[in-house]
Order: structure tokens, then sequence, then C-alpha cells
């Protein structure tokens, strides 16, 4: 599929699943996860398998919906500590391969803080992932303000990740939540950021953005201008869309044919990044997916952003998202 020839992609919205982890969501309620008709199996030698076949050099590994806090503090500090560490095993056996995102048992904020110390100063993680919400607390929550600034201090990689929001059974209609309710899920949560000033007071927090942003190129516009029609008179009306173009969006989900050029009407091209959203796709979904990528041509508008080359002549969706992971994850750099 790949030539010898070509950029390794680096993946950065790729899961993993332990049977350990599947048994305690089951033993929780979520037999069928978020609609989906169940849950998938996950190897490293699976993965790896799936990786040489499309050309993926690395992919951060994390934790998908429905996260790790199934209602009880005690337990989803427990888990969270569980799947970081057998994550982190497995980054420790192939560490040019993967990497991780840790997980956090929000919204148990002083859970969360214990957590990122003993992800990144014991398991050596690459970022943390965060549920677009858990249990109705989104991501804009003062409560949740702590835990955003010790992100910041930290310098801390930031992957947000959609889940259910609480009014899933009247809103989803009875199908699958990943369809619908994950792309407002994440529009939702990162309004939320932005209304809460959140991304403002943290302008350095490194946040991806799956799916191409969700619903938000669509809605950015509207999004800004509601902020500045509600922001108090005293104070200075924050831009919505600089804040959104500091972002990063990964290119999981259905990017082509009309995600992408939505997306590329908000942002530059680098804060574009590659995203399988393996093993939550079947292999040979992502395979597909991947081949999509490689075939479709980046329109590049002129722009001295494009990595490579300031024409932007000679980009591929592979250099171009390859070159910018780099830069977001500097440990990957070849």
């Amino acid at each position: 599929m790949t030539a010898p020839e070509a950029p390794r992609l680096i993946d950065v919205h790729a899961h993993f699943v332990t049977e350990s982890y599947v048994r305690r969501a089951r033993a929780a309620g979520h037999e069928l996860p978020d609609g989906m008709p169940g849950w998938p199996t996950w190897s490293p030698a699976a993965h790896l398998d799936l990786m040489d076949r499309c050309g993926i050099g690395t992919a951060m590994l994390s934790l998908s919906s429905p996260g790790v806090h199934f209602g009880d503090d005690a337990a989803a500090r427990r888990l969270a500590r569980e799947v970081n560490e057998e994550s982190a095993a497995v980054v420790r056996e192939h560490p040019r391969r993967f990497g991780l995102f840790a997980s956090l048992p929000l919204p148990d904020v002083d859970g969360a803080l214990e957590e990122i110390a003993y992800a990144f100063d014991t398991l050596g993680a690459d970022g943390v992932v965060l549920e677009t919400n858990t249990h109705g607390v989104y991501l804009g929550d003062a409560g949740l303000e702590p835990v955003f600034a010790e992100l910041a201090r930290r310098d801390a990689v930031v992957f947000l990740h959609p889940t259910s929001p609480v009014c899933w059974e009247q809103s989803a209609l009875g199908r699958p939540r990943p369809m619908v309710e994950f792309v407002f899920d994440t529009a939702r949560t990162v309004t939320d950021l932005l209304f809460a000033g959140t991304l403002e007071r943290h302008p350095d927090l490194k946040v991806v953005v799956p799916h191409c942003g969700g619903a938000l190129p669509v809605l950015a516009d509207r999004v800004n201008g509601f902020m500045k029609l509600f922001m108090p008179d005293d104070q200075g009306a924050p831009d919505a869309l600089a804040q959104l173009r500091r972002l990063y969006y990964d290119l999981a989900g259905t990017p082509f044919p009309r995600q992408v050029p939505a997306l590329l009407g908000l942002v530059e091209p680098d804060r574009l990044l590659y995203g399988s959203d393996y093993c939550w796709t079947p292999p040979a979904a992502a395979e597909a997916h991947v081949a999509s990528v490689d075939a479709t041509p980046v329109p590049v508008p002129g722009s001295a952003s494009v990595p490579g080359s300031a024409s932007g002549e000679g980009v591929t969706w592979r250099s171009l998202t390859t070159a910018n992971a780099e830069r977001l994850l500097p440990r990957l750099a070849r």
C-alpha cells in the first residue's frame, strides 16, 4: 500500500483496550459502549501488524469512551492507574512504535492531579486524554481549573476524545452515539472551554481536537459571535477564532471529501494531524482510511506554514501531518 520512501505516519488518535478494562466497563453497564454493537479486541501484535501494512510509524495509545470513571472516585483512580501502567508497559517494549496519552479519573480533581504526576514523572507519558464530559461535567467546568493549570505548567499535550452526552437517551434517537453525538459533544466541550476562558488563561496548552474538529469548523463563526455578544461590557471580547486556530485537529473519522476543506477554512495546515481511530475502527476500515489519505492531494494555499516548502510543492498528507506531529511530540522526531 505504501511506497518505501513515503514518510511513516504518526497516529495521534489510536486506542487500546484490555480484558480487565472491558470487564469493568461491562460491569458498570457498558455492554454496548455508546450504542456500538460490541467491544473491539486489541493486542500490541495486531496493532503493529496493521501499522506496518498502513505505513504508520508510531501510534499514540489512549483509552476511548467511556473512559475510566463509572461513578466511584476510588474505583476510577484504581482503573486509571491500571490502564496507564499496562499501556506504559507496551510503550516501554516498543518505544519507537507506541506512545501514551494517559487517562485521568475526572471529574475527581485530586485523583486527576495525582495521576498526572504519576503518568508524567513515573510512566513517562507523552500527554493525557480527556473525555469531552464525565457524567455531565464538561471541560470548562470551574472545578477543573487546577487540572488545566497543572497540565499547562507541564506544557502537556491534551488529547480530547468524545463520549456520550448525558441526554443521549433522547438525543441519539436509538442510533450509535459516535455517528452524530460525538461530533457535537466535541464542539460542546471546546465551546465550554472557550466560554470559560480556559484556553485564554492557558494559551500554550497543546490541545488536540479529534475528528477534524467535529462540528466546530461550521459553528466557529457562530460561537465567536455569541461570545462577543454575551461578554460583559467591561471586558474585551475574546477572539474565539484565534483561540481555535491555536489548537490541533486530527483526521480520524471521515475527513474527505467534505470535513477537511471546512477545517482548512478555520485553521492553517500546520495544525492537522493523522489519526486512525483503530481499534474502534476495524482493520479493513482503517486501511481504507489511510488509503484515502494517501490518494487525496493536499490543497496547499501557498502558505509558508506548510512544512518543507514555502509553496507547499511536493507536500503530501503524510509529510504534512508527520512534520506537524514531530513538532508537537518532539520525542518522536527522527
